[in-house]
């Protein structure tokens, strides 16, 4: 076979320099695009959202499997075709960032993880058949709650748009549901709510759940305490807010903020 020659479009600058200083969800970063290519950028203002194609030049090239250790060291071996591993023969970054600005040929981007001076190899518009609402993806549990209540709240933020006041009471909900039942956007997971179209919308981006095609949600609009209750098979958890999440006087513990109804254990 023979090799494959790219040409860079540009490179990213930031302030991270090493792979491990990189936080979860990446940083917000400027793209600089190369001045031979910036009649590409007509229109790209018009996109909210865009892929970066990026080359990972700090990367290993001789990785097959992989542990997503960041994530959980406790989790199983997987390919790395199965996972978003940066060490990977080919070590493209494929980032998801969203367009703050556009500033003649720089591109001002939050939440993408690639490091300073990393090579831009394409610049792509996120567009709506990218999204699939409920794959089917395997369950890799981060090990830390903190970990795991960034991930959650990543995912109500994509779909619900913006941090309104239900935002954190839903991401504290899935949280606590995730623990008891395991990975929310299964198919074997039901979930019902009662309470506010933010709250429902929030807890819908995060569990994945559709109102058909499985039938896996169910919506009661009501003023009163916000209300879940997830399901799978015989165990299920009934999560019910005790004080609105405005409310700065709110206590941190599980049990003082909801009150907690659990299936006997099976």
């Amino acid at each position: 076979m023979t090799g494959i020659l790219l040409n860079p479009v540009g490179q990213v600058l930031n302030a991270i320099e090493e792979p491990e200083d990189m936080p979860p969800g990446g940083v917000d970063s400027t793209i600089e695009i190369f001045p031979e290519f910036y009649d590409a950028l007509l229109h790209i203002e018009s996109n909210s959202h865009l892929w970066v194609l990026s080359w990972f030049h700090k990367s290993a090239r001789d990785v097959l499997q992989a542990v997503p250790g960041r994530v959980n060291p406790d989790l199983p071996l997987y390919g790395v075709f199965s996972l978003r591993s940066p060490n990977r023969p080919n070590p493209i970054g494929l980032s998801l960032t969203r367009l703050e600005k556009q500033e003649g040929r720089f591109l001002l981007v939050k939440g993408l993880d690639a490091l300073n001076h990393t090579r831009v190899l394409d610049v792509k518009p996120y567009v709506e058949n990218d999204c699939v609402f409920s794959p089917q993806t395997p369950y890799l549990k981060a090990m830390s709650r903190e970990a795991r209540l960034f991930y959650l709240s990543r995912l109500a933020r994509a779909h619900h748009q913006e941090e309104c006041p239900d935002f954190n009471l839903a991401v504290r909900m899935a949280l606590i549901a995730e623990e008891f039942l395991g990975q929310l956007n299964s198919s074997f997971v039901l979930l019902e709510v009662k309470g506010s179209p933010c709250l429902a919308d929030c807890l819908q981006g995060i569990s994945r759940a559709r109102f058909s095609n499985p039938p896996r949600f169910i919506f009661h609009p009501d003023s009163g305490p916000a209300e879940s209750t997830w399901r799978r098979q015989e165990r299920w958890i009934k999560i019910k807010a005790r004080y609105a999440w405005q409310d700065a006087a709110r206590p941190e513990n599980d049990d003082e903020l909801f009150e907690i109804a659990r299936s006997p254990s099976v």
